[in-house]
């Protein structure tokens, strides 16, 4: 099955209708922008005079010269470019804002306060406008004033703590899983301050936070330590209140089995030809089980290494207990379950060609939400969105000519 073509420019999705100003750059805030965008809202990227988005500059892996990183992120948007130094610019924000629903940001806190783009700047002149600040620790606390980064956010939070092997070195996880969680949070606050508005006409302050995003990652690990004053530490791919449920050795390769309960825990045992530890004392019920859990995966492993991982995998669905192959990502993106979700789409880029992002991972009956347009060049929709709120063409080639905006090459 190849993957779907991109669909018409037109929003659609149960957000269209919301006009969106992203003015926010890397992972965070743009993953946040993405998410309603993809939705159905309308999102015009902000970037900033030099230079735009930071992951412009991520050259590699590139396609034709545009970033991948970027193009990945910022699909479905418009794009314009402004100089927020300038009083020109930040006026041309201020126009953004006051016919906008929401405005995303992740600047370092007091920094558009400086510039006179505030929240309580915006919110005088919009009452309605859904502000919403990603931040590396939230607007609030010691730590406010410090930047954001998912690593370092990983660590702080806890994350790196329960990742990884036992008596390894610390480990991140793979994903920058902070900063694409905080965009989630930060699109869930925004739909949820936007119920509220519609119950009430009030806009308000949406603030989440990379940190934050992590400990909301740490929820089974926080109620261990909360239950017992133990902190937990990493368990490699085993999990941490079940066994067995983890990744296994094969004769080619690496499985995970998700024999949690006691009926999977019999149905794995007797798969893999050891019925006799079923009734083992050391494996006769969960506790007894996560007591023994080195033992129970090496006696696991120990017979799953007979066989390659297709043929494990072909017994274990047919015997009912949950189980799946460790794929790469190219792997993934060619399973034939990706592909009928629709979670590989093409799109036409104006300088990249044709290219492959992820779909969306939402599926609606009425309202179907999809990738309508590629990521846009520097600039690209400046002079659109410029005159649609309410620039002459004078007044742009004047803001252009100062520096003022860029109108795209």
């Amino acid at each position: 099955m190849s993957s779907p073509a991109v669909g018409p420019a037109h929003p659609s999705g149960p957000l269209q209708g919301l006009r969106v100003i992203e003015l926010a750059q890397i992972m965070a805030g743009p993953s946040c922008g993405a998410l309603l965008a993809d939705l159905g809202a309308e999102v015009i990227k902000v970037e900033k005079i030099p230079g735009g988005d930071d992951t412009r500059r991520y050259a590699e892996p590139s396609v034709n010269g545009e970033s991948a990183a970027f193009m990945m992120m910022n699909r479905n948007k418009r794009g314009i470019a402004v100089d927020l130094k300038t009083e020109s610019g930040q006026q041309v924000l201020r126009r953004l804002a006051s016919g906008a629903d929401v405005l995303i940001e992740n600047y370092r806190r007091g920094a558009l306060d400086r510039l006179g783009l505030g929240v309580a700047a915006l919110r005088a002149l919009n009452p309605a406008l859904i502000y919403c600040s990603i931040s590396g620790y939230g607007r609030t606390g010691p730590a406010a004033d410090k930047g954001g980064f998912d690593l370092i956010a990983q660590g702080a939070s806890g994350l790196m703590s329960i990742t990884g092997v036992p008596g390894g070195e610390p480990v991140k996880v793979g994903s920058p899983v902070t900063d694409m969680n905080a965009g989630i949070l930060g699109a869930l606050g925004i739909v949820s301050a936007y119920v509220h508005r519609l119950k009430t006409g009030e806009g308000q302050h949406v603030d989440t936070s990379l940190f934050e995003a992590g400990i909301h990652q740490t929820a089974w690990q926080a109620a261990i330590f909360f239950a017992t004053g133990v902190s937990p530490g990493p368990g490699g791919s085993a999990h941490v209140l079940a066994a067995p449920y983890q990744a296994f050795p094969t004769a080619d390769g690496w499985i995970n089995i998700g024999g949690a309960n006691q009926s999977n825990w019999e149905r794995v045992a007797r798969l893999v030809g050891a019925p006799e530890l079923i009734a083992d004392p050391r494996f006769i019920d969960n506790s007894a089980r996560m007591a023994h859990r080195a033992e129970l995966s090496r006696l696991l492993g120990e017979h799953l290494r007979q066989r390659p991982t297709r043929d494990w995998l072909l017994a274990l669905d047919a015997a009912g207990v949950p189980a799946g192959p460790i794929q790469s990502i190219g792997e993934m993106s060619s399973d034939p379950q990706t592909l009928a979700r629709e979670m590989v789409v093409e799109l036409d880029h104006p300088v990249a060609g044709r290219t492959r992002a992820l779909g969306v991972p939402l599926k609606f009956s009425a309202t179907p939400a999809g990738v309508r347009r590629p990521a846009p060049t520097f600039g690209q929709h400046t002079r659109d969105v410029l005159r649609e709120i309410g620039y002459a063409d004078a007044e742009i080639e004047s803001l252009a000519a100062t520096g003022a905006v860029y109108l795209g090459g």
